[in-house]
């Protein structure tokens, strides 16, 4: 019989026997169901997955691997992963990462394969060695990811970077660089080059009247019309606002660049036509030339502003070629726009009146509102001066407002006084004009100071008008609604057509200066000035000669049946309380 010890130790084995065996059979069922999980992973996971044998063959594939390569399964297994190489790689980088596989057991890298439709596209793609338990190599595994659409950000990025969103053209950044390197090519090769810079004419009245849409399509249309002038070697930039940049990188003379210039000025002088408008505005152009101007990019584009500057001084719708006198001016330029600012805060800008005498009559009848400068050091200011600075800052706008406030104030004080004048006349600027929002801003300003509106006399130059003429039309009937008197200042400069003159709502005409001085002696200003005074009593209109210097002007006008004038033979502007009242 077998003893109780015996058949206890054989109880103890058969119950270890089937703990073991339950434990086996629970891990199996473990196993498998981490095999399933594995599985589900495996063929749900957004990255493309390939397993190969330890000789390279593939012997599985996701489905991620189908949707991104365009392969079915069917197609690959058997094949070695070369199958899909795009022939951007070398065979040095392929060694690259064989040799990291052996020596680290993995390798992560971008790599460049092709799909089966033969489009290249870019991976991000983790290989790596398996082992089995013997530590034997037994299978690859490669994990990769689809980054096309990271690429296309990236490239847009870069693109966004160094263009000019609106345009698409080289923004100041990728300018600034060209630049740098043609120079530096020009020196190496002894060849010249030139930059032009480009400045649209009262751009700013077009994003003011008829709104920034507009403004945005049109300096799109400038930037591809310009393009078409340019050729081969030259490249075009937005430099910002409305500047324009042009670089020709193989232009050894002077005449070239002005001939460059000058087509450039012809062809934007041609209309634009799109929604529903026709618009025409023109450009200056300033130029600076490698090696004779400048050895620097900076300085290359320092002149040109300089040069464009002195374009604009010079009437707008014109080149100007850089020269060292201009170095001193665009210094003294920067100063300026500086201290006049700081005029503006701090009250050195004064008001001058000049008055407008009644020719029939020998009596003053109104004064013109003028603006000047009492700098603290230099003393007067003149307006030739400071002007044209104020206009390409944008700070005319702001000193036409306030020349306007203080002018209405001192009327009112002279109303207060017993002074009586038919009116006090205020000059407004072509980008004050343009803003939508000043017959507000009059209207604002009429009411804070008490005076009558039929005792303000607002003047446009012609030339602020004939910018868009509809705009213009609507501004004026605004204005004109307050009850105030609007004027055309500098008549006879502008090119006015006598269908648009009409529709005006304007009650006088001034005849611009440059066609009394040479009265009564020059045949044409005769002419130009009778024409002007028919053409305003036709019209129901006053004229107004400005600039009258002599008696024998005064007369002639008087003559012509010119109601109104001023000149310094009537009476200098001068601050209000030297006004002479007769």
């Amino acid at each position: 019989m077998m003893s109780v010890s015996v058949r206890d130790a054989l109880r103890r084995a058969a119950a270890r026997l089937l703990n073991l065996f339950g434990r086996s059979a629970q891990q199996r069922r473990e196993d498998q169901e981490r095999l399933r999980m594995a599985a589900a992973v495996f063929d749900c996971t957004l990255e493309g997955v390939l397993v190969t044998d330890r000789q390279g063959l593939i012997v599985h594939v996701n489905r991620a691997f189908m949707r991104i390569t365009g392969y079915q399964q069917d197609e690959v297994l058997g094949q070695r992963p070369s199958k899909f190489k795009s022939g951007r790689h070398g065979v040095p980088f392929y060694q690259r990462i064989y040799a990291t596989l052996a020596e680290k057991g993995e390798w992560s890298g971008e790599i460049w394969n092709r799909r089966k439709s033969g489009e290249i596209y870019p991976q991000w793609q983790t290989i790596r060695a398996i082992r089995d338990d013997n530590d034997e190599l037994s299978h690859y595994v490669a994990v990769f990811s689809d980054i096309s659409a990271i690429k296309h950000t990236e490239q847009e990025l870069a693109f966004l970077a160094h263009h000019d969103p609106l345009t698409n053209l080289p923004n100041r950044l990728l300018f600034n660089d060209r630049v740098e390197q043609a120079l530096a090519s020009a020196q190496a090769n002894k060849r010249g080059c030139a930059l032009l810079l480009l400045d649209l004419d009262h751009f700013q009245s077009i994003n003011d009247g008829l709104g920034h849409t507009v403004g945005d399509q049109l300096l799109k249309l400038a930037g591809e019309r310009l393009a078409q002038v340019l050729g081969n070697g030259v490249t075009l930039a937005r430099l910002g606002g409305d500047e324009f940049g042009v670089l020709a990188e193989n232009c050894q003379q002077v005449g070239q660049a002005g001939k460059l210039a000058q087509a450039l000025i012809e062809r934007m002088g041609e209309p634009f036509e799109f929604d529903g408008h026709r618009l025409f505005i023109s450009v200056s152009v300033g130029i600076s030339l490698f090696p004779s101007d400048a050895l620097s990019a900076e300085q290359l584009l320092r002149n040109a502003d300089a040069a464009l500057f002195k374009a604009k001084h010079n009437g707008r719708a014109c080149y100007a070629l850089y020269t060292e006198e201009l170095t001193a001016h665009a210094q003294q330029r920067v100063e300026t726009a500086g201290e006049l600012r700081h005029a503006l805060a701090h009250e050195e800008l004064r008001v001058f009146f000049q008055p407008v005498f009644d020719l029939f009559t020998s009596k003053m009848v109104g004064v013109e509102a003028l603006v000047r400068w009492q700098h603290p050091l230099r003393g007067l200011v003149p307006p030739s001066e400071f002007i044209p600075i104020a206009e390409r800052t944008g700070l005319i706008a702001e000193i036409d407002a306030w020349v306007l406030r203080e002018a209405c104030r001192q009327m009112v004080r002279w109303q207060a006084d017993g002074r009586t004048l038919a009116f006090v006349a205020v000059n407004i600027s072509s980008r004050l004009f343009g803003q939508r929002e000043l017959y507000r801003q009059v209207a604002q300003v009429l009411l804070e100071t008490g005076l009558a509106p039929e005792l303000l006399e607002l003047e446009v130059t012609e030339s602020a008008v004939m910018e868009d003429p509809e705009v213009a039309l609507e501004q004026l009937h605004r204005l004109r609604e307050l009850g105030l008197s609007l004027a055309i200042d500098d008549f006879g400069t502008g090119y006015s057509s006598l269908l648009r003159l009409k529709r005006l709502p304007v009650q006088k005409l001034k005849i611009d200066q440059g066609f009394v001085a040479g009265l009564p002696m020059d045949d044409d200003d005769i002419a130009i000035v009778r024409v002007i005074i028919a053409l305003a009593h036709s019209m129901g209109m006053q004229v107004h000669a400005e600039g009258i210097e002599q008696a024998e002007q005064a007369r002639f006008l008087l003559e012509q049946q010119c109601q109104l004038g001023q000149g310094y033979w009537f009476g200098r502007p001068v601050p209000a309380g030297e006004l002479c009242w007769g």
